[in-house]
């Protein structure tokens, strides 16, 4: 929490625990234990800024109805020099304490003086998280799943690293395995018929576009060199070429949307240094496995998961879940990070607990991987679902999204739900430049206040820190709650970090351009007198610097005119 949100807790508890004491030593209360109480923010401000239910929890204790120690405590409560103007007793007894000019002014001051840094917290106490996220299949373009995993994934790391965290960005390339094959399959087809050969390409294959454009793009450099050749060397040789454009590809149209990795890590690598192999043994060796109609399976279903798994089918090659499993080894005890998490889409539930099983059965504490199930997405124009077919080739891909809207509109709209939630992506509001759309809304406030300062600038008004006695000049329920909010900001990074939920921050900046709105519209900045002025600007100075700390961790614009 903002450190002035944090001291005025603190003292606001010592208050309270001196007052009981003071209350038992002038005999208005008997001797007893001090309770465990809470302190909290009410949700309706008519309760005060704060209130506590030290009289309620300690009824028992004091043996007395919650009221009588509620009077008790306030007579003799010590404001004095605090940040507390006023204490009230509500209800059966609970306490509700109402701030003074001070603390708001405190919070002002401490948002200006963080400047860049506000809203940082060291809350992570910096353990090293990976965060893995997108991982798009290389066999083709990114659709409009993997724009939304991006999205949430960049954007969780960037919350994760404002809450204290050292955090790693990595990009899973599915570089061996089924869709590989799959991959060769389907390039292979689209060669030899280029090579005039009489072959259909099967249902389950790629039939995308950009499969055919790679096969053509490969003719053209070879010819039919490989027509003749063994159908592996002309796979490979397809595959090599097709493979390192797409991952390319990828990096390129990911750097487009502003997410930049710190590692790419190749599924090849595992098993080309052992680790798919020595993750087969290490099993063995823990006596969980068994072999079954020539296949070798894991006994999952004694670590949590609903049945068992295969590990290597009966052709002696491993599952998809091997090479996993020596990935997140490799994530968790190689490279040593506290906690993996990765960002996957909703058809992975099954998979959580096959990936937990296995880390448990090889001696890692599965609490270690947290894993964000992603819904998917419909777009939606006119009012209506666009359906398109994936297969088909005419899926919207990240690219042809990015050409209709904005990337901060693209951003933005991804981290506007919980990444559990279904969510209907509305392409005209995300292109409409109107208060409509919310990212449009929130950078608008901040050019408006921009647009102030460089009219106060050009009027020749000096904008510096306003006295204590201005600063107390900001007294409205719209300059209030405005305050308030900011107090709020380091919170809700750490709720958002705790929790895996981006959207928490999107909401946050929301409802502060909101607050913002309204008090401009309820209030004059310029042309007030002097010392208000300077109060005012000071105010707007702080918003403008909270939105634009928040735009720049979401890795979005925050423009100074519109």
């Amino acid at each position: 929490m903002s450190k002035i949100v944090k001291q005025t807790q603190d003292e606001l508890k010592d208050i309270i625990i001196t007052a009981v004491k003071d209350a038992v030593s002038g005999g208005a209360l008997p001797e007893a234990e001090l309770p465990d109480f809470i302190i909290e923010k009410p949700a309706d401000k008519k309760n005060g800024d704060f209130s506590s239910n030290i009289a309620m929890a300690g009824a028992r204790a004091f043996h007395m109805a919650p009221r009588a120690i509620a009077e008790a405590i306030v007579s003799n409560l010590k404001l004095g020099d605090t940040l507390f103007e006023r204490a009230e007793i509500a209800g059966p007894g609970f306490l509700n304490f109402y701030l003074s000019d001070e603390y708001y002014s405190r919070i002002l001051v401490d948002v200006v003086e963080s400047g860049d840094s506000y809203g940082r917290s060291d809350y992570g106490k910096g353990k090293k998280v990976i965060v893995e996220f997108v991982s798009a299949n290389p066999t083709g373009p990114m659709h409009i799943g993997n724009a939304r995993g991006g999205a949430i994934g960049d954007c969780l790391a960037s919350v994760l690293d404002a809450a204290g965290y050292d955090v790693w960005r990595e990009f899973y390339v599915n570089d061996a395995g089924n869709q590989i094959e799959k991959f060769a399959t389907s390039l292979e087809v689209r060669y030899l018929q280029l090579c005039g050969k009489d072959i259909e390409l099967p249902e389950d294959a790629y039939h995308g576009s950009d499969i055919t454009e790679h096969a053509k793009n490969f003719f053209d450099i070879n010819g039919d060199k490989y027509a003749e050749a063994e159908s592996k060397v002309r796979r490979d040789a397809l595959v090599d070429y097709a493979l390192p454009i797409n991952i390319q590809g990828l990096e390129r149209d990911l750097g487009k949307y502003r997410i930049e990795y710190d590692n790419w890590f190749k599924e090849s690598s595992v098993h080309n240094d052992g680790s798919v192999q020595r993750v087969i043994d290490a099993l063995k060796e823990k006596g969980v496995t068994y072999e079954e109609d020539g296949a070798l399976w894991f006994k999952a279903s004694e670590f949590g998961n609903d049945k068992d798994i295969v590990l290597v089918r009966a052709n002696g090659l491993p599952t998809y879940i091997v090479p996993d499993i020596a990935y997140h080894y490799n994530k968790l005890i190689t490279r040593g990070f506290d906690k993996a998490i990765d960002v996957l889409g909703a058809d992975h539930h099954g998979y959580v607990p096959r990936m937990k099983a296995a880390l448990t059965a090889l001696g890692i504490d599965a609490d270690r991987l947290d894993v964000v199930i992603m819904q998917m997405v419909r777009l939606v124009r006119d009012g209506e679902t666009i359906k398109l077919s994936k297969r088909s080739g005419k899926a919207i891909t990240l690219n042809t999204l990015l050409e209709e809207i904005p990337i901060d509109a693209a951003r933005f709209f991804f981290n506007l739900r919980e990444p559990n939630s279904h969510f209907d992506f509305d392409l005209e509001l995300a292109a409409k430049q109107s208060s409509e759309n919310p990212v449009y809304y929130v950078q608008y406030a901040h050019a408006r206040i921009c647009s102030i300062l460089r009219r106060a600038a050009e009027n020749g008004t000096e904008i510096k820190a306003p006295s204590k006695e201005e600063l107390a000049l900001l007294n409205s329920d719209e300059e209030r709650e405005l305050i308030s909010h900011l107090s709020a900001l380091t919170d809700e990074i750490v709720s958002a970090a705790k929790n895996y939920d981006p959207a928490k921050i999107t909401h946050y900046v929301t409802q502060l351009a909101t607050l913002f709105h309204k008090f401009y519209n309820a209030h004059r900045v310029m042309g007030e007198e002097e010392g208000l002025e300077r109060a005012r600007l000071y105010l707007c100075t702080a918003v403008k610097n909270t939105i634009k700390n928040i735009l720049t961790m979401l890795k979005i614009d925050a423009p100074e005119a519109m």
